[in-house]
């Protein structure tokens, strides 16, 4: 039977794949748009696993955020290459993830591929279908999502969006102004705990011993090594705890002035950096 060019437009419509494969796929199937689109899933599928051991280091990074400001959800979508990574279709497609995570809250990546998008497929069969149709390996590599009882979830995705944040703001001052600023602040100096008591006691040992052996290589005196790794602990919480942290907009200040400033604090962040 002959396939006309309408019915090609309806399969690519509902499919999203290309014209030439849309048709070919209608002509396997005799026309039974039920069996073409099967068609294409089964050729999604082979290609996601002939791709399944590729590397994915490309892709995005997205937030969303509740209309009330009281949840955001992070996510980061991989691909192949930079080129997918800016394709519109991909990247609308991260992003109904990030609201989908955003809405059902899922336990973990298990979970998530088992949810239902707006079109009623599962994210693991959106995942097969768009790497049969673009041909690279498309893999979602984690998320987070942050909610808040009394503050406002703010987010910031630098542009290119393959690094952005989400802080959690509380206060009865500028959340949205100074929240923005903060959110800016991580993705910029990469705070390893908002708070000097919140670093890791790992990170803490390290970084004492990095500076007791660097004093001991340049030949101080015992009884002072560990006043010299002290010393040099203080200038690593300046430089990698938020709140001790210059502010980037006016490095005459720290972010705890700055947040004072604004009557409000920072309970936490999620910061997601590419591949990171």
């Amino acid at each position: 039977m002959g396939i006309s060019a309408q019915d090609v437009k309806r399969l690519r419509e509902m499919t999203g794949v290309g014209m030439m494969d849309c048709k070919r796929a209608l002509e396997e199937a005799g026309g039974d748009f039920e069996a073409a689109v099967e068609i294409l899933r089964k050729k999604g599928q082979k290609v996601a696993a002939k791709r399944a051991d590729r590397e994915a280091k490309e892709g995005l990074v997205v937030t969303a955020v509740s209309e009330d400001g009281r949840a955001g959800a992070i996510v980061e979508v991989n691909c192949e290459t930079d080129f997918v990574a800016r394709n519109e279709e991909f990247a609308s497609f991260a992003q109904q993830v990030a609201q989908l995570i955003l809405e059902q809250r899922p336990a973990d990546l298990d979970a998530l591929l088992k949810l239902q998008l707006p079109d009623g497929r599962t994210v693991e069969e959106a995942l097969i279908d768009l790497t049969g149709k673009i041909g690279e390996k498309i893999a979602i590599r984690r998320f987070d999502v942050l909610t808040t009882d009394s503050g406002r979830i703010i987010s910031y995705v630098h542009p290119g969006s393959r690094l952005a944040v989400l802080v959690e703001v509380v206060g009865d001052g500028q959340l949205e102004e100074a929240g923005r600023d903060v959110a800016m602040q991580v993705a910029a100096m990469n705070p390893v705990a908002v708070r000097r008591e919140e670093v890791p006691e790992e990170v803490r040992q390290k970084e004492l011993e990095i500076a007791r052996e660097a004093a001991r290589n340049e030949g101080k005196p015992e009884h002072i090594i560990d006043r010299i790794a002290q010393g040099k602990l203080e200038r690593f919480y300046k430089d990698h705890v938020l709140l001790e942290q210059a502010f980037i907009k006016d490095a005459a200040i720290t972010v705890q002035e700055r947040l004072q400033q604004a009557g409000i604090d920072v309970r936490r962040f999620v910061r997601y950096a590419l591949g990171e």
